[in-house]
C-alpha cells in the first residue's frame, strides 16, 4: 500500500458541500493511489460502513459515501485494508490504530464568511501607523496614568520607550484614510485594528468607553479645557481629557470618522475587523472611573469606585463592600491583579452581559458595518468555564443575527478546541498551528525572542508534528480563516528573530534588534506565509522591515520615507501570488518532503496545483520532491512563480521538468520557491 499517496480533508474537494447544513446529505470522499487498495471503510464511533471506489483520476482513485447528517456533530475517520495491512486515516495522518482525538469533525450548520477564507490580512497598531491629524494629538500632562502624566513624541523616529503606555506618536483614524492607497496597492483585503476605542493608553486595551471611537484617533472638534498643572497628582483637574474623551460632539465625530474610514474601505473591496476587550475593561472607564475622569461631568451616572450606589456597581467584584469603604472603594478585582485592568463580572450583572451584547451587535450593524472581531484573552472571560462557554455561544447568536458575514476571532494560546464546535468562534489567532511552529523551524527563537533553541532551528520533525497536532485542533472552516501572523504587538518581530539574539530591548538596546538580521530568512517566512492554509496577516511594518524586540518594541511607528523598498515589492509580489492562485483561498494542503531544514508542500483544488520548496539551510543543495503526491501529473513542467534566495527573489519565469512524478530542484542558501504546473498556466493563459 502507497500510504503517502492516502489522503483526505476537510475542503470542498473531499467534503461536499463542504459547510453543511444541519439535516443535509454530505458525501465524503477518500483518496488513494490507483488500484492500490482492497478496500475502505468509513468509521464513525462503533459502526463501519464500506465505501466505492466511484471514480480515477491521474494516479488516484477516489472513493465516496453519502451520509445523512443530523444535528449533532459528526466525528470520522477512515479504515483502509490492503491485503493483510490496515492503517486508519483521521486529521493527524495516517495512523495505526484508530486515534478518536484526531476524528475528522463536520459541526452541520457552522459556516466561517467566504471573504475571510484566505484573506490578506494587515494589522494596526493606530498610534504609531501615520499621523494624519495633528490636532488630535494626546498632549504633555493632559492626564495622569499609572503615576506619570500623558507625553507627545516629538520624533516620529524614536524608539518607545521602556514604560511606552502613556507615549503617544499621533498615530490616528485619518492617517489609516490617508495610507489606503499604499494599503489597496499592497494587496490588502483586510485591516484588523488594535483597539480604537476610547482609553487613556497607545495600545487601548484598558478601554474607558466602549460605544465611542477614541476621539485622540478620531476628530476633537471641542477643545477648552486645560492641560493638568505641574505636580498634579490625580485628573480630577484634567479638563482637557475629560472634555476631549467626555463630550459628546467628540465622540458622535470620531465615529462619524470611522464610519467614513469603513465606508472608504468597503468600497475598495477591504473589510475591516476591530479588536473587542471584553474581559476586563480600564480604570478609567466611565463605569468604574477610578480615575476621576467622569466624577466632574454631570451627564455621566458615578463609577463603582466613586459611590457604592452606582448603575454599575454590580459589573465588578467588590472583596470588600461594606460601606464605608465608599467613596473610592479599591477593593476590586483586576485582571491578573492589575488594578489598572479592572475584571468585569459578568455572572452577577445581567445588565452588563446584555450591554456587552448590544456592543457586538452595534459595530457590525449599519452605520458602522464592521465586517467582524478579534477578541482580547478570549478564554479569560468570566469567573468560571462554565459562563466562559455560555457568554460566547450567545455572543456569537448576536453578532451573527446582526450581520452573519461578520467574523469572530478570538486570541488564545494552547488548545482551541473546546471554543471552536462550530457555536462560539469562528476561528483564533493562530499561534499554536502557525506563528510557533513557523519560528521555531526557521529560526530556533521563541517568539519574543526570549530563547534561542539550536535543536529546534530547522527541525523538521518537530514542525511537521506541532502542524499536525494543533491543526488537528480546528474544523477546516476554522482553519481556512485562522490569523495566521509571523508578528504582531504581543511578540517579537520575525525579522529580529532571525538574528538568534535572545533577550529584551531592556537588557539589549534598542539597536541589537536590527543588528544581524537575515532578510532571507523573513523571505522564507513570508513565502510560507501567503501559501499555507489561513488568512495570512501582516503586522504593520514588516513588509517595510521593521524590527523590534517584544512588547513595547515591537511598537515602533512605521518607518514612511525610511522604508526597505525590496521588501515591500516582494510582499506585493507574493500577496499577488496568494491572491490569484486558487488553491491558495481553499485548497487543501499536503506534506510531501521534509528533512533537517528543508520542507516542501502542496496546495491543491481540483485541478489546479501549487508546490512550495524551502530550504532553510546555509548550504546549496539539491532536493527532489515527489510532487504527484499534490495531483500534479507524473510527466510535465512547473513554472516558477517566484524565487527567494540569500541576496533577493526573482520572478522571471523558468520551468522545471516533472519525471517520474518527482521533480529535483538546486535550492540556494535560505530559499524558497513557489511552483505550478506549466501546462495549467497556459491553459489560463
Amino acid at each position: 500500500m502507497n500510504r503517502e499517496a492516502l489522503f483526505c480533508d476537510g475542503t470542498g474537494d473531499y467534503v461536499c458541500p463542504a459547510e453543511p447544513e444541519i439535516n443535509e446529505k454530505v458525501v465524503l470522499r477518500f483518496r488513494t493511489a490507483h488500484n492500490d487498495v482492497d478496500e475502505v471503510k468509513l468509521h464513525i464511533g462503533e459502526q463501519e460502513y464500506p465505501m466505492w471506489k466511484t471514480c480515477t483520476n491521474g494516479e488516484f482513485d477516489f472513493y465516496e459515501i453519502e451520509y445523512q447528517l443530523g444535528e449533532d456533530i459528526l466525528r470520522y475517520c477512515f479504515e483502509i485494508k490492503q491485503g493483510a495491512e490496515i492503517c486508519f486515516y483521521s486529521r493527524y495522518g495516517i495512523t495505526g490504530k484508530k486515534e478518536n482525538y484526531y476524528d475528522f469533525i463536520i459541526s452541520p450548520g457552522f459556516k466561517t464568511p467566504e471573504w475571510a477564507k484566505g484573506a490578506v490580512m494587515y494589522q494596526i497598531f493606530v498610534d504609531r501607523f501615520y499621523n494624519g491629524d495633528p490636532t488630535n494629538d494626546v498632549e504633555d500632562n493632559e492626564y495622569i496614568y499609572i503615576g506619570a502624566p500623558s507625553r507627545k513624541v516629538k520624533d516620529w523616529n524614536q524608539a518607545p520607550e521602556a514604560m511606552d503606555i502613556r507615549n503617544f506618536y499621533g498615530g490616528d483614524l485619518q492617517g489609516v484614510l490617508d495610507k489606503l492607497d499604499y494599503l489597496q496597492d499592497l494587496g490588502v483585503e483586510v485591516i484588523y485594528f488594535n483597539p480604537l476605542f476610547v482609553s487613556p493608553s497607545n495600545h487601548k486595551y484598558d478601554i474607558q468607553d466602549y460605544d465611542y471611537i477614541d476621539p485622540h484617533y478620531g476628530k476633537i472638534v471641542v477643545d477648552d479645557g486645560e492641560v493638568l498643572p505641574a505636580g498634579a497628582k490625580d485628573n480630577i483637574h484634567a479638563t482637557k481629557y475629560q472634555q476631549r474623551t467626555g463630550d459628546i460632539r467628540n465622540l458622535e465625530a470620531s465615529n462619524q470618522l470611522f464610519i467614513k474610514l469603513v465606508e472608504e474601505m468597503h468600497k475598495r473591496g477591504m473589510r475591516v475587523i476591530l479588536d473587542g476587550v471584553f474581559n476586563h475593561c480600564g480604570s478609567f472607564n466611565k463605569w468604574m472611573d477610578r480615575e476621576r475622569i467622569y466624577e466632574p461631568q454631570p451627564d455621566y451616572p458615578k463609577g463603582a469606585y466613586v459611590s457604592k450606589e452606582s448603575p454599575y456597581n454590580s459589573f465588578f467584584l467588590f472583596h470588600d463592600a461594606r460601606n464605608e469603604l465608599w467613596p473610592y472603594n479599591g477593593t476590586y478585582d483586576g485582571w491578573w491583579g492589575h488594578d489598572t485592568l479592572p475584571k468585569l463580572d459578568y455572572e452577577d450583572s445581567p445588565q452588563l452581559e446584555q450591554y456587552i451584547m448590544d456592543i457586538g451587535r452595534k459595530w457590525v450593524s449599519p452605520p458602522y458595518n464592521v465586517d467582524g472581531w478579534r477578541l482580547d484573552v478570549a478564554a479569560d472571560l468570566g469567573f468560571s468555564n462554565e459562563y466562559n462557554h455560555i457568554f460566547w455561544k450567545r455572543f456569537r447568536k448576536e453578532v451573527k443575527d446582526a450581520n452573519p458575514d461578520a467574523i469572530i476571532l478570538a486570541e488564545h494560546y494552547g488548545d482551541p478546541q473546546d471554543w471552536l464546535q462550530g457555536d462560539e468562534w469562528d476561528s483564533v489567532m493562530n499561534y499554536d498551528a502557525f506563528m510557533e511552529p513557523l519560528t521555531w523551524f526557521l529560526t530556533g527563537m521563541e517568539k519574543h525572542s526570549d530563547e534561542y533553541r539550536p535543536d529546534l532551528c530547522g527541525n523538521a520533525d518537530n514542525f511537521v508534528g506541532a502542524m499536525r497536532h494543533f491543526m488537528a485542533s480546528m474544523l477546516t472552516p476554522s482553519l481556512q480563516v485562522a490569523m495566521n501572523e509571523l508578528s504582531n504587538h504581543d511578540h517579537s518581530r520575525f525579522l529580529t528573530r532571525t538574528n538568534h539574539k535572545a533577550g529584551r530591548v531592556a537588557q539589549l538596546g534598542t539597536e541589537a534588534a536590527e543588528k544581524d538580521v537575515n532578510k532571507a530568512i523573513l523571505r522564507e517566512a513570508v513565502i510560507m506565509q501567503m501559501t499555507w492554509i489561513g488568512a495570512p496577516t501582516i503586522y504593520y511594518g514588516d513588509e517595510a522591515g521593521l524590527c523590534g524586540f517584544t512588547d513595547p518594541d515591537n511598537r515602533r511607528t512605521f518607518p514612511w520615507g525610511n522604508e526597505d523598498k525590496e521588501l515591500q515589492a516582494f510582499h506585493k509580489e507574493v500577496i499577488r501570488i496568494h491572491k490569484e492562485e486558487k488553491p491558495l483561498k481553499k485548497g487543501s494542503i499536503k506534506l510531501l518532503a521534509s528533512d533537517e531544514n528543508l520542507l516542501a508542500y502542496g496546495r491543491f483544488e481540483a485541478d489546479e496545483q501549487i508546490v512550495v520548496v524551502v530550504n532553510n539551510s546555509d548550504e546549496l543543495r539539491t532536493v527532489t520532491v515527489p510532487v504527484w503526491y499534490a495531483g500534479v501529473e507524473m510527466e510535465g513542467r512547473m513554472k516558477r512563480l517566484i524565487y527567494s534566495y540569500e541576496n533577493g527573489y526573482t520572478t522571471e519565469y523558468d520551468e522545471y521538468i516533472v519525471q517520474d512524478g518527482e521533480i529535483v530542484l538546486n535550492m540556494g542558501s535560505h530559499s524558497a520557491i513557489v511552483l505550478k504546473p506549466a501546462e495549467a498556466l497556459r491553459l489560463m493563459l
